[in-house]
């Protein structure tokens, strides 16, 4: 009996698996495109003849070349790329990457079967997901195939990838989804991990599952010779959707911004704020902007935002991101021990990028008397006009500098280098070394082992967490 359970099992799992693409592939190949790219790019006129030093044919070469070139334009040819795509609507939207695209003087889609060619024109790009929305002009409606949950696909689902891989055209594989929540580089990379073939050419070409529907857009992959080794990334259709509905209502992306830096919470910080864990985004610095208006401070720890419970800084970033601009959200954060609820009115991140916002010191009290000391591996020094005008800080930036740094020390070990300025230590300001010295003794008093220091390198700021044992 243990037999045929054992093989009744495996026939339902075999059963799970596609028997043949085949089905699916005729159904989706209609709304994939190829896409063709055309540049113009300066050409050099080509090698100078190799004419010895001193040779009395140097001047004859020298006075013919200037005087070819004399008046003429400067050689231009045309640089084609290939790269894949697909329809998103029936009156030609198309989604595609942006570096397929970036910088073309002409992009041509080419249809499968004998659709034909049309020219594409460029709606919208964002490069932060590298993604760009294109619109073909037709009078017949287009075939399209819609958008899947990316949420939804699991690690060991089958899926299939279409496109141009090597300008061969119209070329389907198949795999299955390898890992989820891939980082490459990019703030907003959410990617989608899969061993099925993806080559050059690829690039903006669709990410199926086994219903048609497009899970991701196929971006990159890792590989040591250009060639697929069965380890491709699609950026999820979770984040492709949002940035396309705001580039086909804008042609541009708008996300929020709430306007702080931050940084995660790693377990020596967690230890000198006496926390329970890491998860959250520590506030290190609130320049002007909507946080700021909104009440909030530096060493506010973020742990929930619009109703979204805060893993990481990158996890805030990708909420706030995906949050509407001019949107009121509460943000949950835990002050002095205690969880505070706070309104906040979202900004655009875009503008706010264009405006170059920095941060700087909010007092205007005049630095006391200078004095140096060394102190958990530092020597520091009180800050004078001297030291800032030398590290560029502006003129009533308080805080301690450090002057030199024990290489043997835990402040080496942590980062902390000649230059940094340390404003605050247990989460309350500095003006002078006796203000460390008090913080410190306090932290032993409290029994604990390590004291937190929030360090600002070239307006920069970040937490530390020093240990200080005597």
């Amino acid at each position: 009996m243990a037999a045929i359970v054992l093989a009744a099992t495996q026939l339902a799992t075999a059963q799970t698996r596609p028997t043949s693409f085949a089905d699916l592939a005729e159904k989706v190949s209609p709304s994939v495109v190829n896409i063709t790219t055309a540049t113009v790019v300066s050409q050099d006129t080509g090698p100078s003849p190799m004419v010895p030093e001193g040779s009395p044919f140097e001047d004859f070469f020298r006075d013919f070349l200037e005087r070819d070139g004399e008046g003429q334009p400067p050689r231009t040819r045309r640089s084609s790329a290939l790269g894949s795509g697909f329809v998103i609507s029936e009156d030609g939207y198309i989604v595609t990457n942006n570096h397929v695209i970036e910088g073309a003087d002409e992009i041509v889609i080419e249809f499968f079967g004998d659709r034909g060619e049309l020219d594409a024109t460029v709606v919208g790009t964002d490069p932060n997901t590298d993604i760009a929305l294109l619109k073909v002009e037709t009078d017949e409606p287009l075939p399209f195939v819609p958008f899947g949950d990316s949420d939804a696909i699991r690690v060991g689902d089958w899926v299939m990838a279409m496109g141009n891989p090597l300008g061969q055209g119209f070329s389907i594989s198949a795999g299955i989804i390898s890992a989820r929540g891939r980082e490459l580089q990019g703030t907003y990379d959410d990617f989608l991990q899969t061993d099925a073939a993806i080559n050059r050419g690829n690039s903006g070409g669709p990410l199926f599952n086994l219903d048609g529907q497009v899970v991701g857009v196929n971006t990159a992959i890792l590989s040591p010779n250009g060639g697929s080794i069965g380890i491709g990334f699609a950026m999820a259709s979770n984040v492709v959707t949002k940035v396309v509905d705001q580039l086909q209502e804008f042609g541009e992306t708008r996300r929020g911004w709430l306007g702080v830096r931050i940084q995660d919470v790693s377990p020596d910080v967690a230890e000198a704020m006496e926390l329970d864990s890491t998860a959250g985004a520590l506030v290190t610095d609130v320049p002007d902007g909507p946080a700021k208006d909104g009440g909030m401070e530096a060493g506010d720890l973020i742990l929930s935002f619009a109703g979204q419970d805060v893993a990481d800084t990158r996890e805030l970033v990708r909420i706030v991101g995906n949050s509407g601009v001019g949107e009121t959200v509460r943000v949950v954060v835990l002050r002095d021990g205690q969880t505070q609820t706070l309104k906040v009115v979202l900004g655009r991140r875009e503008e706010a990028l264009a405006a170059d916002e920095s941060a700087g010191g909010d007092e205007d009290t005049p630095a006391p008397d200078v004095e140096q000391s060394t102190i958990l591996g530092l020597t520091l020094s009180e800050m004078t006009d001297e030291l800032r005008e030398e590290l560029g800080l502006d003129a009533g930036a308080e805080g301690l500098v450090v002057v030199a740094v024990e290489g043997d020390s835990q402040a080496a070990e942590k980062g902390i280098v000649e230059g940094d300025v340390i404003t605050e230590a247990g989460q309350q300001r500095l003006s002078s070394i006796s203000d460390l010295e008090e913080r410190i003794e306090a932290a032993r008093d409290g029994g604990r082992q390590s004291l937190l220091l929030l360090v600002r390198r070239g307006g920069d700021p970040r937490f530390v967490a020093l240990p200080v044992d005597e």
